[in-house]
């Protein structure tokens, strides 16, 4: 029996909309009409706003778990869970630098979890540790390393999703790009003291996303336009923003929306453990974060990830973005998915996608979701 999401503001490609309601058949989207098949159970939906469900690329942990710590199919459901109550139906678990090993270990472990049906696990994105030191942030230097060739099989070989690896232009080559590229990996850079010219190279490589902007890389200066100005130049590539009022300044932030537009400036969380979780303190490879507030800092005060949820960066987006709640949903969902190459398949409302979807309140709270028409409560 198809589901009827009905009475509802319902946010479709062109904007919200009031007078229809979303069919779903299975695990798709049916159709969006009118009215409901005379075969359809009705849903509700109480006036609430209907919007597609949010995608995020970087999710390092969630719900007291850190990916990197132990790199399992539990682990892997034990943060989507946690990120799916605020909204996000779609994510990549994210390693930090790390041993090689551990990095093997994360792409298995994310092929078992889709294998396994894990609800809402999209790939994985390795960030690092092909990064460089002079911006490592609260990447550790001592795992920090160069791409040998013979890993980029590696990094190529998930069976299952998405594989997002951040590099730095410096320390990968061009060549080495492109080849992952040739492997079905998507490349984003990050981490990164580049000048221009190597970035640029990059991006003609095969180059497509440029990892939290602004933060960790070579900043535009009026003779040295470096990554920033290599990543707001260029059309066609992706740039996630770590909207939390910390991470970037608002001015900064509606700087780079002018120069990419919703389009192609996508919400990330960067999350860490303590989304979801009372208790925000924790380990990240043996050093002791603390949450102040809603800033996660180690004991030299580098921020670690953040404490971000998707929903919360819609409404960052919003107030701090000068953003419309049309513009900041495809920021949220309909831009990541077309930067996973996804857009096909999920990310929107609209016949034939997924029926991944998130109801949320007027303040942007999460009032229920659903991935692959499965609602996360009856």
């Amino acid at each position: 029996m198809p589901t009827a999401l009905c009475n509802g503001r319902i946010m479709v490609p062109a904007g919200l909309r009031d007078d229809v309601c979303v069919v779903i058949d299975g695990t798709d989207i049916r159709t969006v009409s009118s009215g409901p098949p005379p075969d359809a159970e009705i849903v509700d939906l109480g006036g609430k706003l209907l919007l597609p469900g949010f995608v995020d690329v970087q999710v390092n942990g969630g719900g007291g778990r850190l990916f990197n710590d132990d790199p399992s199919v539990e682990t892997i459901a034990a943060i989507a869970a946690a990120h799916r109550r605020f909204g996000t139906t779609g994510l990549l678990p994210t390693l930090i630098s790390d041993d090689l090993n551990v990095v093997e270990k994360g792409i298995a472990a994310v092929d078992a979890a889709i294998a396994a049906g894990v609800p809402g696990i999209l790939g994985i994105h390795v960030e690092g540790p092909f990064l460089s030191p002079a911006r490592h942030g609260i990447h550790l230097t001592s795992k920090l390393r160069r791409l040998e060739d013979d890993f980029i099989a590696v990094l190529g070989g998930a069976k299952h999703g998405r594989t997002l690896v951040t590099i730095a232009p410096e320390i990968v080559r061009p060549d080495q790009v492109a080849r992952l590229t040739a492997a079905g990996v998507i490349v984003s850079a990050g981490h990164s003291d580049a000048g221009y010219d190597q970035v640029r190279a990059a991006i003609d490589s095969g180059v497509t996303g440029f990892t939290h902007l602004f933060n960790a890389m070579s900043q535009l200066r009026n003779r040295a336009p470096g990554m920033v100005g290599a990543a707001l130049e260029d059309e066609s590539v992706y740039c996630g923003v770590i909207v939390d009022g910390h991470h970037i300044h608002p001015a900064s932030l509606r700087v780079a929306l002018r120069a990419k537009g919703p389009e192609h400036m996508m919400l990330v969380t960067d999350a860490m453990p303590s989304v979801g979780c009372e208790n925000g303190d924790f380990l990240l490879q043996g050093r002791a974060i603390t949450r102040s507030d809603d800033r996660l800092l180690d004991a030299e005060g580098t921020l670690a990830g953040s404490t971000l949820s998707m929903a919360r960066a819609v409404a960052n987006v919003i107030d701090m973005g000068r953003v419309t709640l049309h513009q900041a949903s495809r920021m949220a969902s309909t831009t990541p998915a077309e930067f996973l190459g996804l857009g096909d398949r999920l990310g929107a409302i609209v016949a034939g996608l997924r029926a991944d979807l998130v109801a949320l309140n007027d303040d942007y709270t999460v009032a229920q979701s659903w991935i692959g028409g499965v609602p996360d409560r009856d």
